[in-house]
């Protein structure tokens, strides 16, 4: 019966047209039933929070965390008006502020659980949030998926511009299919409200144990420091996926005061302080993270860029090593490295780092520029070509052919090299420094009048490269 049921709502999604925000009415009739409202209950049987869920299997709801906070009874109620008790907790998400129940549903009042997409959704792209509060059970909001933000350290969260009310925290986002891309998450915080989504792909790594009651959950959390911390810890992660870091900090702090041995809040609060420019302050706290998880190489990551800005090269050099030690496989680190081993001055592991920056991610485009700019100084300009070349494939603007034109120039091939600068000129007739290396280029070639052309132009636009120019052309 509950398989087939399944099997029903799936089938008549995948059946919805392309054009499915013709057809919302239809959409939320579809998946409105598998929301439900959750009311919970303290030791004495007083009210204490009212929020919503959905399920995800014919036994399972999933909703926030912080929805059954204190709790020591759950409720759940259908959109049929039918109302159960959930027998407990099965699997928590505490950085995610995620919480899977358990409940048991008769067979004949079963609810169709909603298929979960785990590909992360476009920006832009429609969505519909489902949530059921009791008082305003069903309630719909629509929008969009207004930014997908990828948090160093925790994975991305989405940001969606339908709006979510009150006790619809743990409601299902849901795209035009039908499918599960979120849930929404309402949390309270001085006195703002922090208004985000949660990847449905993190409902999928949750970690399925034995049963516990609501009541042992909320002994076991009042012991336990992480649970606290990491409510802190989950609002952090909200105020930062609007850049708002200096709120961020305080939040992860605070986590950090009440745990001093979570890892995670002392890198966000590292990773923080350095989009603020407090690099010193972000060495701390990357430090700290590195601690307590010595293997942990993002944490080295951060050292690494907080030493960078701090000019203090070779513990960024340490740290970079360190962290591709522990995952060979992130082309940024050895992009990074890369940067580290220029300010050291050690060009040929520059080159190296580069070579494996590209070699890990063929289409780094950064990484070729910095590759051909090494080569280039080291006067390897055939490789530099080759890797100047790739660039302009990937990036292909003004800069790119400026570079391939100055690589050409010093392999002797004027008239390519007048070609690569006529083109980046054609990109942006005010790049000063391809309009000197054109009228150079025209003096290879012995065209004196067009090389005084260029020095006519950049005389009205950069007296600095004019006069370059101008001792060129009269020695």
């Amino acid at each position: 019966m509950i398989k087939a049921i399944c099997q029903t709502i799936t089938f008549l999604l995948l059946i919805l047209p392309a054009n499915a925000q013709d057809n919302l009415p239809e959409l939320v009739r579809l998946v409105k039933p598998s929301a439900v409202a959750i009311e919970t209950f303290g030791a004495k049987g007083e009210k204490l929070s009212r929020g919503s869920g959905f399920f995800i299997a014919a036994d399972k709801i999933i909703t926030n965390r912080h929805v059954i906070e204190n709790a020591n009874r759950v409720e759940i109620r259908l959109t049929s008006g039918k109302t159960f008790s959930s027998s407990g907790v099965v699997a928590i998400d505490g950085e995610g502020d995620l919480a899977l129940l358990q409940v048991s549903i008769p067979s004949e009042q079963a609810v169709p659980s909603l298929s979960i997409e785990r590909v992360a959704p476009q920006e832009g792209e429609s969505i519909v949030v489902i949530g059921n509060p009791y008082g305003l059970e069903g309630s719909v909001s629509n929008g969009i998926v207004s930014a997908v933000r990828d948090i160093a350290g925790y994975g991305r969260i989405i940001q969606i511009t339908a709006p979510i009310s009150p006790g619809s925290s743990g409601s299902p986002v849901v795209n035009m299919r039908g499918e599960v891309i979120g849930i929404a998450t309402l949390q309270a915080s001085e006195g703002q409200s922090l208004n985000f989504a949660v990847p449905a792909s993190r409902i999928a790594n949750l970690k399925i144990s034995s049963l516990q009651s609501f009541a042992a959950l909320d002994a076991d959390s009042r012991k336990n420091k992480r649970a606290a911390a990491e409510r802190f810890y989950s609002q952090g992660l909200g105020v930062m996926s609007k850049d708002d870091y200096v709120r961020a900090i305080s939040f992860f702090e605070k986590a950090t005061q009440v745990d001093p041995d979570y890892a995670e809040a002392w890198y966000q609060a590292g990773f923080a302080y350095g989009m603020l420019g407090k690099h010193a302050d972000a060495l701390k706290s990357s430090r700290q993270a590195a601690r307590i998880r010595p293997e942990w190489a993002e944490a080295e990551i951060n050292i690494g860029a907080s030493s960078f800005a701090l000019g203090q090269f070779k513990d960024a050099e340490t740290a970079y090593r360190l962290a591709a030690k522990m995952d060979a496989s992130n082309a940024e680190t050895q992009y990074a490295l890369g940067l580290t081993l220029n300010k050291l001055s050690r060009p040929d592991e520059e080159i190296l780092a580069f070579k494996r920056a590209v070699a890990l991610k063929p289409d780094y485009a950064a990484a070729f520029e910095k590759l051909g700019s090494a080569y280039f100084r080291a006067r390897r300009f055939s490789d530099a070509l080759a890797a100047f070349e790739q660039f302009k494939i990937l990036k292909g603007d003004a800069k790119a052919y400026n570079f391939v034109g100055e690589t050409l120039f010093e392999l002797g091939k004027f008239d390519e090299s007048v070609d690569a600068f006529n083109t980046a000129l054609g990109m942006n007739s005010d790049f000063v420094k391809a309009h000197y290396n054109l009228g150079r280029a025209y003096l290879k070639i012995d065209n004196q009048s067009a090389a005084i052309a260029q020095y006519e132009y950049l005389k009205n636009i950069s007296a600095e490269w004019a006069d370059k120019l101008y001792v060129l052309i009269y020695p």
